[in-house]
C-alpha cells in the first residue's frame, strides 16, 4: 500500500497524521464538518436557550437533593475546567461533595490548585487515593501491551469510583465537567472509544501484570446495566450551556484561588504530561494539541495562524520532558533500556487482546439482562 500524501485541512490544524481523516475539494477536513453539526445542537444554540436549560437544571439538583448534605458530585483535578466548574457551582448554591482521584501522579501545582479552591469555597473534599503498587503494576502492563491509551485505567478508576461514591453517600447527580469548545474533535485512532471495558483491562493486564488486582474499583457491562437501572444519576454539562470562555476562566480563577497554570491540556498529571507530550508523538506519531487547537479553531475562539504557530513550538519544555522522563521511570521502577524496548515495540490495538463485545463475554451479559432486568425495573422504584 502506498503511503498517504500529507496533507493539512485548509480550515484547522487536523492533518493525515488522524488516519481517518477525510477532505472535501476545498481541503476541509471532516472534522471540521462533524464539529459544525454538534455545535449548533448545543453549544452554538442561543444563548437565553442554554441558560434556561441550565438554569433548570441547578433546579432539579437541588430538588433531587434537598433532604442531603450533598446535592451533587463535582470531580476535581486542578485544571481549568474542574476548576472553573467548582467556581460555578459555587455561585448557583449547589452542595458538592468534590471528589478528587489520586492515581499517584499529581504535579505539586495540582495539589496547591485544589487546596487553594478548597479552601476558599469551604467545600467537601473527598481525595480517593488508588493502590499505587497495584496501579503501577497496572499502568505498566498497558505499557508493555503497547496500546495506544494508557489512561484506560485512570478513567476507569475515576468512573467506578464515582458511582461508589455516590451510592455511598446516596448523591443522585453529578456535575460533568465535558467541554465541547476545546474538547469535541479527537479522532478514534488516537484514543480506544470504550474507556469501561473490563475485559480489555483484565486480559491486558493478565498477560503483562504481575499482581492482583485487589483494590481496583471497575465497571463490567453488567455492572454498567445495574447502575443506570438502580443507580442512575442526573447529570449538566455547565460548560457547554454557558458563555464559557477558557481563557477568561482562567484570569478568574487566578484572581479568585491564586490559580497556577499548567501549560498544557491535562498537564496538571505528570503522567499525562509525559504520556500526551513525549509517549504520543514519539511513538504512535500522535500529537494531540493538533487536535485541541482544531476544536479551538473550530469554535471559533482562536484562529488557525496561531494554531500553526503553537505546533511550531515543542509539546512542553526540553528540560522538563527530560525530567519527566526520569522520575517516570524511576516511579515506574524501569531502566532506560526497557523502557525504549517499549519506545521502539510496534503499536498493538486495543482490539488485540480482546473486548467485553466479544461473543462469548457479551452472552454472560445478555444472559444477566434476561434473568434479572425485569427485577431492576421493580427494584428501581425503591431507590428513588
Amino acid at each position: 500500500m502506498n503511503k498517504r500524501e500529507y496533507q493539512q485541512c485548509t480550515k484547522c490544524v487536523m492533518d493525515t497524521t488522524a488516519h481517518e481523516i477525510i477532505f472535501d475539494n476545498n481541503g476541509v477536513c471532516n472534522f471540521c464538518k462533524d464539529f459544525e453539526t454538534l455545535a449548533l445542537k448545543t453549544i452554538w444554540r442561543p444563548l437565553d436557550v442554554r441558560l434556561k436549560e441550565l438554569e433548570d437544571g441547578v433546579e432539579k439538583i437541588k430538588e433531587l437533593g434537598k433532604n442531603s448534605k450533598y446535592d451533587c458530585l463535582v470531580g476535581l483535578s486542578g485544571g481549568v475546567d474542574s476548576s472553573y466548574i467548582c467556581y460555578w457551582v459555587k455561585q448557583v448554591g449547589l452542595k458538592p461533595l468534590v471528589v478528587h482521584f489520586d492515581n499517584g501522579w499529581n504535579s505539586e501545582l495540582a495539589v496547591q490548585n485544589i487546596n487553594n479552591i478548597i479552601s476558599k469555597t469551604g467545600f467537601d473534599l473527598y481525595t480517593y487515593v488508588i493502590n499505587w503498587e497495584e496501579f503501577k503494576d497496572l499502568q505498566l502492563a498497558y505499557i508493555k501491551a503497547s496500546v495506544i491509551d494508557i489512561e484506560v485505567p485512570t478513567d476507569q478508576l475515576i468512573f467506578a469510583t464515582l458511582y461508589k461514591i455516590a451510592r455511598k453517600y446516596k448523591i443522585k447527580s453529578v456535575i460533568n465537567g465535558n467541554n465541547i469548545s476545546s474538547e469535541a474533535i479527537l479522532p478514534h485512532s488516537w484514543y480506544f472509544q470504550d474507556k469501561l471495558d473490563i475485559v480489555n483491562l483484565k486480559n491486558i493486564h493478565k498477560k503483562f501484570g504481575t499482581k492482583k488486582l485487589k483494590n481496583f474499583p471497575s465497571l463490567s457491562l453488567t455492572k454498567q446495566y445495574i447502575n443506570s437501572n438502580l443507580f442512575s444519576m442526573f447529570s449538566i454539562s455547565p460548560l457547554n450551556l454557558l458563555d464559557y470562555n477558557k481563557e477568561e476562566a482562567k484570569e478568574l480563577l487566578i484572581k479568585e484561588f491564586d490559580w497556577k497554570d499548567y501549560g498544557g491540556k491535562h498537564y496538571e498529571s505528570i503522567f499525562t504530561r509525559f504520556y500526551q507530550g513525549y509517549i504520543l508523538p514519539k511513538k504512535f506519531n500522535v500529537d494531540k494539541r493538533k487536535a485541541h487547537l482544531a476544536t479551538l479553531v473550530a469554535a471559533k475562539i482562536i484562529n488557525r495562524e496561531h494554531a500553526i504557530e503553537e505546533l511550531k513550538k515543542d509539546t512542553y519544555d526540553p528540560t522538563l520532558q527530560h525530567s519527566d522522563y526520569n522520575y517516570a521511570l524511576k516511579k515506574f521502577d524501569l531502566s532506560k533500556n526497557e523502557f525504549e524496548l517499549f519506545m521502539n515495540k510496534e503499536p498493538v490495538p486495543h482490539k488485540y487482546y480482546g473486548t467485553q463485545w466479544d461473543k462469548k463475554e457479551f452472552r454472560k451479559h445478555y444472559l444477566f439482562k434476561k434473568l434479572f432486568g425485569p427485577g431492576l425495573k421493580i427494584l428501581k422504584h425503591f431507590y428513588k
